[in-house]
């Protein structure tokens, strides 16, 4: 009888210390929660938000003073359109820096500004978070509507920016704009991860959310982002790109693009949706997925000739005359006249 009690005590005791340590665990794994950026306190004398071109900086909403490059019209020109330029994941403004001289000389303005925690915005490397990334870019229509308000305003978003872009204008109160271009979306969200990658990332995040990791050697390898051979190069050597990310960083792009694949059915106006065949970086899955839940108005395109980077390939001019098309007129053919991509996901299936 002493016996068995003593083996009772001996069980309550164990599951009291098991219930103690899962205690202690969650409370750790709660105090290394992801970071995630918080708007600053606005500063006395701030006036609100604006562009300041030569001084590279878009002020945004908060006072926030974030990376800004602009492309303009040759000799003063006031643009006839204007786009708001969202770079992809650890990249900033260069995305756009073979795109925006091709649209200045063309009367359009491209504003790219670098989100917050990439490029030159403060705190480089910490998430900006989905709350303030999407403000934003509110912030930043406001804005060069308030600088142009004659001019037809586009946001033109590649991969992560474009992920930014459906998050903001899929939302129930988003702003108006007059074009929405997604160039290779990013919206590989949890609901597309392998279960077993999913857990790995939240556990990772919430246990050591600071650690920053690189690419896989053979991931760097086998996986290329463009056919543009000077394009790759020049990234390699842009003083601002972020080539070790930390995992928190991750897991809030992960929560960014699930969003944006929440909200891509909730799009209005005018969408278009560019995706390169040859991509090895956003899954053809990934994109098929994205492009059925599209509203049916979007207008998507696949290339032939092109990369995840379609901005900065080498049949980039393809591309860009298509987004110019498309600025001046939603409905017009596409110049490239490259196939939609929603009849091929129909043929895939």
């Amino acid at each position: 009888m002493a016996e068995a009690q003593s083996l009772v005590r001996g069980g309550t005791l164990a599951r009291a210390a098991a219930q103690s340590v899962l205690s202690l665990a969650l409370m750790l794994i709660a105090a290394c929660a992801p970071t995630v950026q918080r708007a600053q306190s606005q500063l006395d004398g701030f006036t609100g938000p604006y562009f300041d071109v030569a001084g590279e900086r878009f002020v945004t909403f908060d006072g926030t003073p974030l990376g800004l490059t602009a492309w303009l019209p040759p000799n003063g020109a006031e643009p006839g359109a204007v786009i708001i330029g969202l770079h992809g994941m650890n990249d900033y403004a260069n995305t756009f820096y073979l795109a925006g001289p091709w649209f200045a000389e063309r009367g359009v303005a491209l504003y790219a500004y670098d989100a917050r925690g990439f490029g030159r915005s403060p705190n480089r490397g910490i998430w900006g978070g989905e709350r303030l990334m999407t403000e934003d870019l509110r912030t930043a229509v406001m804005v060069a509507r308030r600088a142009h308000p004659h001019a037809r305003i586009a946001v033109v978003g590649d991969s992560m920016g474009a992920a930014t872009a459906i998050a903001t204008f899929g939302a129930d109160d988003a702003p108006e704009v007059d074009r929405i271009v997604l160039v290779a979306p990013a919206v590989w969200g949890w609901s597309t991860l392998p279960d077993h990658y999913a857990l790995t990332l939240w556990l990772s995040a919430h246990v050591f959310p600071w650690k920053a990791v690189e690419p896989p050697r053979r991931v760097l390898r086998t996986r290329i982002a463009s056919d543009n051979r000077e394009a790759l190069l020049q990234a390699g050597r842009a003083p601002h790109m972020i080539w070790r990310t930390r995992i928190d960083a991750l897991y809030g792009l992960v929560g960014l693009m699930e969003t944006a694949s929440d909200r891509s059915a909730n799009l209005n106006g005018h969408v278009l949706f560019l995706y390169g065949a040859n991509d090895q970086i956003i899954p053809r899955a990934s994109a098929v997925a994205a492009a059925r839940r599209l509203p049916p108005t979007a207008r998507t395109a696949i290339y032939e000739n092109g990369w995840h980077w379609l901005l900065r390939d080498l049949q980039r001019e393809v591309v860009y005359q298509d987004i110019l098309a498309f600025i001046v007129d939603a409905n017009a053919p596409l110049p490239s006249q490259a196939p939609p991509l929603r009849p091929v996901v129909q043929a895939n299936n």
